[in-house]
């Protein structure tokens, strides 16, 4: 008589157990890609890109009644009252603020339509996109808000300080926040080796 052992089969109940879990820890993984920084650089977007958009068409529209605007009457008084700065130059440099503007709004598009994806995030692909925006924000709410100060344009003064406050703000906050820390690739384990016994022949 022939006695066989046969190795244990894996119960059918584990495999929906195993592929809750996997499905928890892929849920984990893309809520922790959200970073700080990144969050910051999403709102920040969702605000520059409306507000800075709006003023930009307006100075499309009409240059001068666009630069004398909340957002751009203190550039327009310091170009006119302290340089004397002709009409028409005046016109070209409202359409240089303009163009300004959009690029920053551009640079946060970019930024944000490359946070949707959870690969992006991870690998920091949108440091680029929002470190521009961030730079080149600051330094035209900088020089605005210097200029407000200039003539004594207390509300625009307010208006710039904020703004610029929050792009140095997000500025910081991803200079100082470490890298994400990617996921170790997974390792396949190995099945475990059967235990099989060589046939033995028993006499009846």
């Amino acid at each position: 008589m022939r006695h066989r052992v046969y190795p244990a089969l894996i119960p059918a109940k584990a495999a929906p157990v195993l592929d809750i879990a996997a499905a928890r820890k892929r849920g984990w993984r893309m809520t922790n890609s959200w970073r700080i920084s990144t969050v910051n650089g999403a709102l920040l977007a969702l605000y520059f890109i409306p507000v800075w958009t709006f003023v930009a068409f307006k100075i499309v529209a009409s240059p001068v009644h666009g630069l004398y605007d909340l957002a751009n009457v203190s550039v327009a008084l310091f170009l006119s009252d302290h340089l004397h700065v002709a009409a028409m130059d005046l016109v070209r440099l409202a359409w240089l603020l303009a163009l300004g503007k959009m690029t920053v709004v551009m640079f946060f598009a970019v930024f944000l339509v490359m946070t949707t994806r959870a690969s992006v995030r991870k690998s920091g692909g949108f440091d680029e996109a929002l470190a521009l925006a961030l730079g080149i924000g600051s330094l035209i709410t900088f020089a605005s808000m210097v200029m407000a100060s200039q003539v004594g344009e207390m509300a625009a003064l307010r208006l710039h300080a904020t703004e610029l406050l929050l792009l140095l703000g997000g500025a910081i906050l991803m200079a100082t926040e470490p890298p994400f820390q990617r996921d170790p690739p997974p390792v396949r384990p190995w099945p475990s080796q059967p235990d099989v016994q060589p046939f033995t022949n028993s006499s009846s």
